[in-house]
């Protein structure tokens, strides 16, 4: 399998992958072969890329960190406890409790970190392609995702691991009470609509600090999850060491899934192209420890992804090298002149150190 922009896949294609919705049910299952109406209403839903069946890399098996089933209950509790709060305004503490979303908050997200630390391989996070209306949904989950296992690998506790992981969960559970037209307004907002959008992060703080069975540094995790190495954030412009932990953590969570992430105004960057972009701020707008951290968890150049390299030549990634992100394995399928090699070979980037890539994106 390979993996292809949304906006290369034709009528014909077969998926390789599922496609879920932002409640963890299949949208279009692995195997089924692409039609018109389905690629324009995958575009609508912003899918940016999917995982297409291809005979000359059949062979290319794609991991995922997480099972099918634990993301589909993820997903859907994510789903179902934003839906609840945002209906029932006035009653969400009490539906919080009867509920007892916290002790399944607990649960799932406990099950998320036992499945990352057994996994060895980095994360792929173009792995699993999510159809959705609402961004918050799958932000929420690939946020607690990204943030459970940079807990894992800088050695948090296994208590720490836990919070961390229902902190990113509802890191942005106060933009149920942000207005809608301010929440997916395409263009930029105003300073005024800005003002009203940052006080997510105390509606979402003074909403979790209450509840019992919520453990306090989760609701921290809304409260500071904007707060930015130099004082530049929210809603406190706090510096450095006078941001928690968790909340640097999660800043860094955050940001990378928010560029990463395709929306109707623009498309979601891939992975090497965000990790510039956090790179740039840090030691600035954030704390260096969790990107270098963030870097190292991730696969820059996820499995199935097309690259160029510098001598001209095309192939697909086929596997990653621990430790060394920037330099995976690489498929050559295709000469400099752009034609199809007949016997496709692999390229060890880790040892062939004249090599480097120099593009991504689509074969021709």
């Amino acid at each position: 399998m390979r993996l292809k922009s949304i906006q290369k896949c034709q009528p014909g294609d077969k998926l390789a992958r599922s496609i879920y919705t932002e409640n963890g049910t299949i949208l279009v299952g692995a195997g089924v072969e692409l039609t018109q109406r389905m690629i324009t209403r995958l575009k609508s839903k912003n899918v940016n890329s999917l995982y297409i069946q291809d005979k000359r890399t059949d062979d290319i098996i794609v991991e995922t960190v997480i099972s099918e089933n634990t993301r589909r209950q993820a997903m859907s509790l994510i789903h179902d406890t934003f839906r609840t709060v945002h209906q029932v305004p006035d009653k969400w503490q009490q539906l919080f409790s009867d509920k007892g979303l916290g002790r399944k908050l607990r649960d799932v997200m406990q099950t998320v970190a036992d499945e990352l630390n057994n996994c060895d391989s980095a994360m792929n996070l173009l792995a699993d392609a999510c159809a959705f209306d609402n961004y918050i949904f799958t932000h929420s989950f690939n946020v607690a995702l990204y943030s459970t296992a940079l807990a894992i690998n800088t050695g948090c506790s296994e208590k720490d691991v836990l919070e961390i992981s229902i902190g990113g969960m509802l890191h942005d559970i106060g933009k149920v009470h942000i207005p809608d037209n301010i929440l997916k307004k395409p263009g930029r907002l105003t300073q005024e609509e800005y003002e009203i959008m940052k006080r997510h992060t105390e509606i979402g703080f003074e909403m979790l600090r209450r509840q019992d069975d919520i453990p306090l540094l989760a609701a921290h995790c809304a409260f500071q999850h904007h707060e930015r190495w130099d004082g530049s954030g929210y809603p406190r412009h706090l510096k450095k060491e006078e941001i928690h932990p968790f909340g640097r953590l999660m800043a860094v969570a955050d940001v990378f899934d928010a560029l990463t992430s395709h929306r109707v105004y623009r498309r979601g960057m891939l992975p090497h192209e965000a990790m510039e972009v956090l790179y740039s701020g840090s030691g600035k707008l954030f704390d260096h420890v969790y990107v270098e951290a963030l870097r190292n968890t991730i696969a820059l150049y996820p499995v199935g992804l097309t690259v160029t390299l510098n001598n001209g030549m095309s192939g697909v990634v086929v596997d990653s090298n621990k430790g060394l992100p920037s330099r995976p394995i690489v498929r050559v399928l295709v000469d400099e002149e752009g034609r199809d090699i007949e016997q496709p070979y692999e390229c060890d980037l880790s040892k062939m150190l004249t090599l480097m890539i120099i593009a991504s994106g689509d074969l021709v």
